[in-house]
């Protein structure tokens, strides 16, 4: 899972450099093109990096169940997260990542489209809360339960300490990077001719940024 993290937020990077790249060619007059191809090649590039944003959104959430599972269920660990149902849970995401990807781009403009990204950016953001917190107390609590063991007990401050800081740059670094972009997309669909909206819009390149920043993070 780790894994395929990794090569979607480098198919982030490549996708950008990519289409970079592409568009200095043309301005500087290297390649010369039919303005149709253009268009295709445009949308084949977005299509690359959205299916590698979807999916590397995605991964991160099922780092966050395998994770939970390893925690709480750690004697049936092998058993319920198999070699078989890891290649499945990984081709499904890499498939429904291109598949929406591609049903994105080509209707970018629809506000059903746009809310459910919306929606599957939410549930993300709520599944790693979620299942982060329970880790997190579960860890306070054996923290707890091994110093009140001890003569005399040892304080757990630090133990909780830096699992609270840990917890906060994973959720935190999460929130920064993806949140403006969504809020766009949010914005989108309920206040698209608002003057507040369209300023908030011209910062659209920014939000680009931080989720590339969120790759490399």
């Amino acid at each position: 899972f780790i894994c395929c993290l990794a090569v979607s937020d480098m198919l982030v990077s490549i996708g950008n450099l990519a289409e970079m790249l592409f568009m200095l060619l043309l301005e500087h007059g290297v390649l010369v093109m039919r303005p149709s191809i253009v268009r295709h090649m445009d949308s084949i590039i977005d299509t690359l990096i959205c299916s590698s944003v979807v999916s590397s959104l995605s991964f991160l959430g099922v780092i966050a169940v395998d994770r939970y599972i390893t925690i709480f269920y750690a004697l049936r660990y092998h058993s319920i997260m198999t070699l078989q149902r890891a290649v499945v849970t990984m081709a499904s995401v890499w498939l429904a990542s291109t598949v929406s990807s591609t049903v994105l781009i080509a209707y970018y403009r629809s506000n059903t489209v746009l809310l459910c990204l919306i929606g599957f950016f939410l549930f993300m953001l709520v599944l790693m809360l979620v299942l982060y917190i329970h880790m997190f107390a579960l860890a306070r609590h054996h923290l707890h339960s091994i110093s009140s063991q001890q003569k005399p007990p040892t304080a757990h401050r630090g133990g909780s300490l830096k699992g609270a800081v840990t917890l906060t740059i994973l959720l935190g670094v999460f929130f920064i990077c993806w949140g403006p972009f969504f809020f766009h997309l949010i914005l989108i669909v309920t206040c698209p001719t608002n003057p507040f909206c369209t300023c908030f819009f011209s910062y659209f390149n920014l939000f680009l940024i931080l989720i590339i920043c969120n790759s490399v993070i």
